[in-house]
């Protein structure tokens, strides 16, 4: 449920009573907008939430427009994604992803009563055809189709989130407002007003051994056999096997399926290696200053291990819980 940028509201969890005037007192403060559910109106009459209103994990408040946009810019909304809003409060956010964005739309709301309003906002604005509503749990929905997803929760929910996240396909964009993912560090954070929004994109499995052939006209004798990372979340650590030689990857980067680094050949050149990771399957290219010197394909040798850093540690728990004291 996507926070307050498309009228989705923050919610609490009512077990975690504690948090309400805290999250209240925040989105006082900060001016947030959180996704959640309101109050079950009556079917005959729905009624837009009210600023404040409790729902089954957040209170609501209302995004401004602005933040909406922006939002859905940083995640590069277009009109072949697949958005799906967490928590979608009153539809704000997915009604702007289809009607601005051109993009198919679904929001997941708790409350009944939000998602027949969402929806027939959806109908009023013409977006019905590719933007709907649906009563959902967020943590037993399935939502595996979506390419960006949107949300405005609690930090604990946020990290809750993540093990689901990382199961998407690599490349899948990711925006919050206004809270993080504690170690998974943002591609991209802004702020709007007084709006705090972050993008993450979910990472491709790059660690384990990977074995290296050279395609094309490349030359074996300038290509590393073999390539092995090390990967916490997205980032990773790296060593390549040039024969008897092993040299450091230099600062690897994961965006989704894309791996860049820099290698040092068995001749001490600096390379610059562009990959694309498929499943355990790799294809990438090695640049020196002069241009492109080889080509190459990789294969995983084992299963690939599970990333590093997914489930949220005790002390991330701890620090998100802190959040809002």
């Amino acid at each position: 449920m996507p926070p307050p940028t498309t009228a989705t509201t923050s919610m609490t969890p009512p077990s975690q009573a504690r948090h309400r005037p805290r999250a209240l007192l925040l989105a006082g403060l900060l001016a947030l907008a959180c996704t959640g559910a309101v109050s079950q109106p009556e079917t005959s009459a729905i009624q837009a939430p009210r600023r404040g209103q409790a729902g089954k994990d957040v209170v609501w408040i209302a995004t401004p427009d602005a933040a909406v946009d922006r939002m859905l810019r940083m995640a590069e909304v277009g009109t072949t994604d697949r958005v799906v809003d967490l928590g979608s409060g009153d539809g704000r956010i997915a009604i702007a992803a289809g009607r601005d964005f051109g993009a198919r739309a679904t929001g997941l709301e708790f409350d009944p009563g939000l998602v027949e309003l969402s929806n027939r906002r959806a109908r009023e604005t013409g977006v019905a055809d590719r933007v709907d509503f649906q009563r959902a749990d967020i943590f037993t929905a399935e939502f595996g189709d979506a390419t960006v997803v949107t949300m405005y929760l609690l930090p604990e929910l946020n990290l809750r989130l993540r093990p689901i996240l990382f199961r998407m396909a690599p490349g899948t964009r990711v925006v919050s407002h206004s809270f993080a993912m504690g170690d998974w560090r943002p591609d991209e954070t802004a702020t709007v007003g007084s709006a705090v929004l972050h993008r993450w994109t979910v990472p491709a499995n790059a660690a384990g051994v990977w074995r290296v052939r050279p395609t094309g006209a490349s030359d074996a004798r300038g290509m590393p056999a073999e390539l092995r990372f090390t990967q916490r979340l997205q980032r990773l650590e790296g060593h390549a096997s040039f024969g008897a030689l092993s040299a450091g990857a230099v600062r690897p980067e994961l965006t989704g399926e894309a791996l860049v680094f820099g290698l040092r050949d068995s001749d001490g050149v600096l390379l610059r290696v562009r990959a694309r990771i498929t499943g355990d399957r790799m294809t990438g290219t090695l640049a020196n200053d002069a241009g492109t010197v080889g080509s190459f394909e990789a294969e995983r040798v084992d299963a690939a291990p599970p990333i590093e850093g997914v489930e949220s540690t005790q002390a991330e728990r701890e620090a998100a819980a802190r959040v809002l004291d």
